[in-house]
């Protein structure tokens, strides 16, 4: 098994929407404002259609469910949807506030990702397992996004 760079994604997000406490934990929802995506084989924007509907455990740790639509640049629409795990520590409660970014490799932020399309010049993407390493930016997260491929 190997990873292969697929794209990296960059996602603005709006003022995040503070549910409150319920009974599974603390929901937070993050709407997607703008974006942008690259790789070697796919590019382009996001559609401002999406968001992340986070939960934060009793031991802190966030679980990630987004869902977003990206058009590349020649006009196909993919459909992202992906959950994962993100260690709500100091340095990310910092960068949520504004404060300093968080680095790749900072803190455990993983995510696993499925793409569905229904536009055959990208149809491989269906057919694909997909992992990201995160990062918190001020009002924004950024991605490292991985396919997994034979080795």
């Amino acid at each position: 098994m190997k990873l292969v760079p697929l794209m990296t994604m960059h996602a603005d997000l709006k003022a995040p929407a503070d549910v409150g406490k319920g009974p599974y934990g603390q929901r937070t929802i993050f709407d997607i404002a703008s974006g942008t995506f690259k790789g070697e084989k796919l590019s382009g924007t996001m559609l401002p259609s999406g968001g992340e509907w986070m939960l934060i455990d009793d031991q802190g740790i966030g679980h990630i469910d987004v869902r977003m639509t990206l058009k590349t640049d020649d006009d196909a629409l993919l459909y992202i949807q992906y959950y994962g795990i993100l260690e709500m520590t100091e340095a990310v409660m910092t960068a949520i506030a504004g404060g300093k970014p968080t680095e790749f490799g900072d803190v455990y932020f993983m995510t696993q990702l499925r793409v569905e399309t229904g536009d055959e010049r990208y149809s491989w993407l269906n057919k694909i397992v997909a992992v990201a390493e995160g990062r918190v930016l001020e009002s924004a997260v950024e991605y490292q996004v991985y396919e997994v491929a034979n080795g």
